[in-house]
């Protein structure tokens, strides 16, 4: 199957912290999280509209003295086979190269940070790796030794990277967050983000109303004794 580029954002200052990026969004995905926000990309992958990669590509030549990076999220980009070839491509443009990933494919993690091709990876995790418990956030049977393998794998790697929570209510509690602290111990950096209700994979969420900031600040205090940098987006 040829590779979909499902969006492209040509210019974030939020997706990346200290750089100027675009994001490529590639469509399909293996979890299917309540809170998801890109609804149309987990579910309906066939059905998106795809971008023509040689027009993103183009842009992206052509911007390149303006871009320091570009982001790749989705969906879960490592699903794609040709994920190589688009991160060989863009790299030959001199951007560096953010991977957001859900982290269940630790050998597509493994093969690119060890052939040098990312510069960064932005890694979530949904809930504490239990198996039951992960399973219920992430909507599908998740197999969490993979998860732990991705989290070495990241810790090991000498490249940046973060450790990210959506604290979505009633799926994410304030003991959540120390358990999955313990498991990424002494981790660079954690991200807490906050729940954003206006759209989601599972409609229900959408009448949630967010953590309260005082909540959130409260989860980002228990995660610190274990990390080495607490963010918080979204409040």
């Amino acid at each position: 199957m040829a590779m979909k580029i499902a969006g492209f954002l040509r210019t974030t200052l939020l997706d990346w912290d200290g750089k100027v990026a675009c994001t490529v969004y590639l469509a399909g995905c293996n979890f299917r999280c309540p809170y998801c926000h890109n609804r149309d990309l987990v579910l309906h992958p066939e059905a998106v509209q795809g971008l023509d990669q040689e027009a993103v590509l183009g842009y992206i030549g052509e911007h390149s003295d303006f871009l320091d990076g570009a982001v790749i999220s989705g969906g879960e980009p490592t699903l794609d086979p040709g994920l190589l070839d688009l991160i060989k491509r863009i790299r030959g443009k001199g951007l560096s190269i953010k991977l957001d990933t859900n982290g269940s494919r630790p050998e597509v993690l493994d093969d690119l940070i060890g052939a040098g091709l990312v510069d960064m990876v932005a890694m979530d995790i949904k809930a504490p790796l239990n198996a039951d418990r992960y399973s219920s956030v992430a909507g599908v049977p998740a197999d969490v030794e993979a998860l732990r393998r991705s989290i070495r794998i990241i810790m090991e790697s000498g490249v940046d990277y973060e450790f990210r929570t959506t604290v979505a209510p009633i799926l994410v509690k304030e003991r959540d967050i120390e358990e999955i602290c313990r498991e990424i111990r002494g981790a660079k950096c954690y991200c807490l983000h906050q729940f954003r209700p206006d759209v989601t994979l599972d409609d229900k969420l959408e009448v949630l109303d967010p953590y309260p900031e005082s909540k959130v600040l409260g989860m980002a205090e228990a995660a610190r004794p274990y990390v080495r940098r607490v963010k918080v987006r979204g409040i």
